[in-house]
C-alpha cells in the first residue's frame, strides 16, 4: 500500500475509489475487545463484558487518537466514567505517545498498551499507577492498527494494516516490552478484489488459549496460529477463507467458544463462524445484513454480551449501531434493529467490564458515545450526550 493510501485511510477516516485501498483499523475490541476484545473478566481492558458486579466510583477510561492528524490529540486521553450514569469526565493527556490509534490493558491491570500507528509503526507500554512510559519498540511494519495481549501476560500481539503481517514482543515482569520475537507476512493467498495487498486488522487469542487469529482484510483470510510460550514464535495451522471482496476487519468470539462474529468491511456484512477448539480451524459463514439500508457503509467492529444472547455491529456511515439476537447457542445471528449512534463514523465500540455500558468512538465527530445496555432485551439507551474527544478512534473503560 502507498503512502497516499495510508495517508486517506488515517486523516480522512473515508474509503475512496473501490474501498479497499483505504481501511480504518478499529481500537478496540479489546479487542478486548482486548481488545482482542473477546469476553473478559473485570479490568482486564479487552471491551467486552465480564461477569462482575457494578463497580462503584469514577472508573478509569482511556482514549486514542491521531496525533498527527489535523484536529488531532496530543496523546492517549485521560478520563474517568461514573458506572451508573456513564457520564464521562476528562482529567488530562498523556502526551509522548505518538498516534496512540488503539489501546490494550495487561490482564493484571498494571500496564496499558499502545500502538504507535505510523509508517514505522511501534508499540508503546505504560505504567499505569504513576503514568511513566515504559518504552517503545519497533512492531516490524507499518501501520500498527490492533494490539492484545496473550492471556499469559507475557506476550503482546500486534496487526498492521500498512505491511499485512503480525508481530509478537515479549512482555517483562515490570509491563515494559522487550525486543520482538516473531514477524509474519501474510504473502498468501493473493489480494482480494480491489485489493493493493494484504491488510491485517487484528491479533487475538482464542478462548481455547491455545490458538491465535489473525483477521486481514486484504487477503479476505483468518489466520489460525499457534504460539510457541518460550520462544515466542508463531507456526501457522488453518486458514479461513472469507468470500472474495468481503473484507473481514475484526471477529469476536461467543462466549461459548465455538462460533466467532465478523464484521466484513469491504462488502458491508457480518458473518457468523464455526471455531473448532481442537484445531484451531474456523469456517466463515454468508454475509449477512447489516441493517444500514442501501447507503455507503463500513462494518468495524462487533461485540457480544457475556451472557451471549446479544451482538452489536458498528456502522461507520451509516453511523449507527446494529442489535443482533444470538441464536441456536451460537450459531445464528437474528437482526433485531439499528439505533443511531450519535456521532459520526463509529471506528469502536467496548463495553464497560461488568457489560451495563457500551462505549464507542466516533472518528469524524470526534466524540465518545456511552448507552446503557438492557441484560433482558439488549436495547441500548443513550446515556446523556457524548463527550467531546478529538479525533476519537478508540474507548477503553476499566
Amino acid at each position: 500500500m502507498g503512502r497516499g493510501d495510508w495517508s486517506r485511510r488515517r486523516f480522512v477516516g473515508a474509503l475512496a475509489g473501490t474501498a479497499a485501498a483505504a481501511v480504518l483499523p478499529g481500537c478496540g475490541g479489546t479487542s478486548p475487545p482486548a481488545a482482542s476484545r473477546s469476553p473478559a473478566s473485570p479490568g482486564t481492558g479487552t471491551g467486552e463484558p465480564g461477569t462482575s458486579r457494578p463497580p462503584s466510583g469514577p472508573r478509569p477510561l482511556y482514549l486514542g487518537t491521531y496525533t498527527s492528524a489535523e484536529g488531532g490529540g496530543k496523546g492517549i486521553g485521560l478520563a474517568a466514567y461514573d458506572p451508573a450514569t456513564g457520564r464521562i469526565t476528562g482529567t488530562g493527556t498523556l502526551t509522548g505517545v505518538p498516534d496512540p490509534s488503539y489501546l490494550a490493558v495487561h490482564p493484571d491491570g498494571r500496564t496499558l498498551y499502545a500502538v504507535n500507528e505510523r509508517e514505522d509503526g511501534a508499540v508503546t507500554a505504560v505504567r499505569l499507577s504513576d503514568r511513566k512510559i515504559l518504552g517503545r519498540r519497533s512492531s516490524g511494519g507499518a501501520a500498527p492498527c490492533h494490539l492484545s495481549v496473550h492471556p499469559g501476560g507475557r506476550w503482546l500481539l500486534s496487526a498492521h494494516h500498512g505491511t499485512g503481517n503480525v508481530a509478537v514482543h515479549p512482555i517483562a515482569a515490570s509491563g515494559a516490552l522487550g525486543e520482538r520475537t516473531d514477524l509474519v507476512t501474510h504473502s498468501s493467498p493473493p489480494p482480494g478484489p480491489g485489493q493493493q495487498g494484504p491488510h491485517a486488522h487484528q491479533f487475538v487469542t482464542a478462548p481455547d488459549g491455545r490458538h491465535l487469529l489473525a483477521v486481514d482484510l486484504g487477503t479476505d483470510t483468518v489466520y489460525t496460529y499457534r504460539l510457541d510460550e518460550r520462544a515466542g514464535r508463531l507456526t501457522e495451522v488453518a486458514r479461513a477463507r472469507a468470500r472474495p471482496g468481503a473484507g473481514p476487519r475484526h471477529l469476536t468470539f461467543h462466549p461459548g467458544g465455538r462460533y466467532v462474529y465478523v464484521a466484513n468491511e469491504v462488502d458491508n456484512t457480518v458473518s457468523v463462524g464455526a471455531y473448532d477448539p481442537a484445531s484451531g480451524r474456523l469456517e466463515i459463514g454468508p454475509g449477512r445484513s447489516t441493517g444500514s439500508g442501501p447507503g455507503t457503509n463500513y462494518p468495524a467492529q462487533v461485540l457480544v454480551t457475556g451472557n451471549g444472547r446479544f451482538a452489536y455491529l458498528a456502522n461507520r456511515g451509516h453511523d449507527s449501531l446494529t442489535r443482533y439476537a444470538v441464536e441456536a447457542d451460537g450459531a445464528r445471528l437474528r437482526l433485531l434493529d439499528t439505533v443511531p449512534v450519535g456521532g459520526e463514523f463509529p471506528r469502536q465500540i467496548a463495553f464497560s467490564p461488568d457489560g451495563a455500558l457500551l462505549f464507542a468512538a466516533n472518528q469524524r465527530s470526534g466524540t465518545v458515545s456511552v448507552f446503557r445496555v438492557d441484560e433482558d432485551s439488549g436495547e441500548l439507551r443513550r446515556a446523556g450526550e457524548p463527550f467531546a474527544s478529538p479525533v476519537a478512534v478508540c474507548a477503553l473503560p476499566l
